[in-house]
């Protein structure tokens, strides 16, 4: 592809040989982990995200049309820190080229710098040694190499080699990528999508990883056999379509965001209502889709419109074998709609049976499956604000890689009444829910009372080791137990119960502890709680502890100490 202008047909395709190359390395991407624990999803997250933008971006020639479709699609998938942030990057690059039907080297060019500037002000405290220095460098690196004749693929593969280079010196820029010897897992990332985007323009594109219409994996032609006349209807359609609002006399010209919500939360529920201009990206789940068309043709016409039978996608799942499922059921909360305005709802991500149930049982209005191997998304918080009606809106991500997608989601749907709480851990999520007063309308008093729950615990967590390590004067092999806290490994040894009392008697020498809540792990034998008991009493004659069944993976002891 050796054109001196690029279409939108050319970025589609460009947009799924990165994803492509991306999935070839995924798990090369997810095991570099600076700490040696089981739940690197960086390969994940990112390919997730992109997969959404390719997904909900139709085919068009335009280059601009395309890439904001693309770049909505990520921003509503994002998943995880390095999700976010690459969802930054191609919403920078799809607005420095929203007017351009074609594109040149050099408004290319000028679109990676805008990419990487939009992720920059995207993050708060922005550090250096990661995808954002890779993508800086790479872009400012080859300022002197862009010209007029230059082709896009003679610079993309300047941009590529650039970023190689920044790649290698991200241990020098972190220390904490130096010390566990490895490079920045987003930044190899994003350059294994960039890749693949070359690929595509030399004619060097990766083993193919689609299937016959070129599409990323996903859900196929439905079995029309699971649904018939005998069958039952209750989980209604899922509707999603791109709206055009109209400026003629024959439409209502005084559509407002927030009041269309409200009048689509009447008609189904999971809404997602994302504005752009004039146009205006729906999702919703309803068992009627008449009412939902009469009320967005009052202020415009479809572009794209999806219905689909979700009865058919549940009696699918009722036919798969028990070890094929999801290990975290169906949220009972999945179909909940507040009937009344409240003074303060709370959103809260959970991984673990036992765990979900306790924050429902402390209040919380709607809990989302998440953790360190399957961050939320965008869109699902996004959704799950669609299906609460409150004053304020307290979301507790519980894992700081999720916070970034629950802060993208707050600014996306537009609420100025959310509130993110810096809540890192599922044990500061529970102690911010048994801090907060239900009975209390005094929503900014709440807010406090969470957020001094979520200072007054210390989290520990014992796992096993993912890869043998040699890290902060702790060394262990593959297969051990350690203990962590925070950005420390605590201990390790052979034996869970031994870690887990080691650990605790680590975090006590910072400061001193008189109760600990414990979650038990999902693949931890009961018995084992009373081998921990005998140890905590032997150890800690003064420290009062409870242990609960989390059901949580990966971590077989979640320890909170306050």
């Amino acid at each position: 592809m050796n054109s001196l202008r690029l279409n939108g047909l050319d970025f589609a395709e460009m947009a799924r040989c990165g994803l492509q190359n991306l999935r070839l390395h995924e798990a090369e991407i997810n095991r570099l982990n600076v700490f040696p624990v089981a739940d690197g999803d960086t390969g994940v997250n990112m390919r997730l995200t992109l997969e959404n933008g390719i997904r909900r971006a139709e085919k068009n020639k335009n280059a601009g049309e395309y890439l904001k479709a693309l770049s909505d699609g990520m921003l509503l998938g994002a998943r995880g820190n390095s999700g976010v942030i690459l969802s930054q990057i191609f919403r920078g690059i799809a607005e420095a080229l929203k007017e351009k039907r074609t594109v040149g080297t050099e408004e290319l060019y000028q679109a990676l710098i805008q990419g990487y500037r939009t992720a920059y002000s995207a993050v708060i405290h922005p550090v250096e040694g990661t995808i954002l220095t890779v993508a800086r460098e790479g872009a400012e690196n080859i300022r002197d190499r862009v010209h007029e004749d230059t082709l896009p693929s003679e610079m993309l593969g300047q941009y590529l080699s650039e970023m190689k280079n920044a790649l290698e010196k991200t241990p020098d820029l972190l220390p904490v990528l130096r010390e566990a010897g490895v490079i920045d897992s987003g930044a190899l990332g994003h350059i294994c999508i960039v890749e693949g985007m070359y690929g595509c323009l030399t004619g060097e594109k990766t083993e193919d990883a689609y299937g016959e219409n070129g599409e990323p994996e996903g859900p196929g032609v439905p079995d029309l056999s699971l649904f018939s006349e005998n069958s039952s209807f209750t989980d209604g359609y899922c509707m999603e379509f791109l709206l055009q609002r109209m400026k003629k006399e024959d439409y209502r010209q005084d559509f407002d965001l927030r009041t269309f919500s409200e009048e689509l939360s009447a008609l189904g529920e999971s809404i997602v209502a994302v504005e752009s201009g004039l146009r205006v990206k729906v999702h919703i789940h309803t068992k009627k889709p008449s009412p939902v068309i009469l009320l967005a043709q009052q202020y415009g016409e479809f572009l794209t419109f999806k219905l689909e039978n979700m009865q058919i996608q549940h009696n699918e799942q009722d036919l798969l074998k028990d070890e094929d499922r999801r290990e975290i059921p169906e949220d009972p909360d999945a179909h909940f709609v507040s009937a009344e305005r409240k003074p303060l709802a709370i959103i809260a991500v959970a991984n673990g049976n036992g765990i979900r149930q306790m924050f429902r049982d402390l209040g919380c209005d709607i809990v989302l499956d998440g953790g360190p191997t399957m961050n939320t998304s965008t869109e699902e918080f996004l959704t799950a604000l669609g299906r609460v009606s409150a004053d304020t809106v307290v979301i507790l991500a519980d894992n700081k890689n999720i916070i970034p997608a629950a802060e993208q989601a707050a600014v996306i749907s537009g609420r100025k009444n959310v509130r993110v709480l810096p809540a890192e851990t599922v044990l500061e999520g529970y102690y911010a829910l048994a801090m907060d007063v239900p009975d209390s309308s005094d929503a900014a008093w709440r807010l406090n009372q969470m957020e001094k729950g979520i200072e007054s615990v210390d989290t520990v967590a014992v796992t096993r080791a993912s890869r043998d390590y040699s890290f902060r004067g702790q060394k262990g092999e593959k297969g051990s137990f350690i203990g962590l806290s925070g950005d420390r490994i605590l201990c390790g040894s052979p034996d869970d119960i031994e870690t887990a009392v080691e650990s605790i008697r680590e975090q006590m020498k910072q400061k001193d502890h008189e109760i600990a809540l414990i979650f038990r792990g999902k693949d931890v034998p009961e018995e084992r709680e009373d081998l921990l008991r005998e140890a905590l009493y032997e150890a800690f004659p003064e420290l009062e502890f409870e242990i609960a069944d989390g059901g949580q993976p990966i971590f077989h002891w979640l320890i909170g100490l306050t």
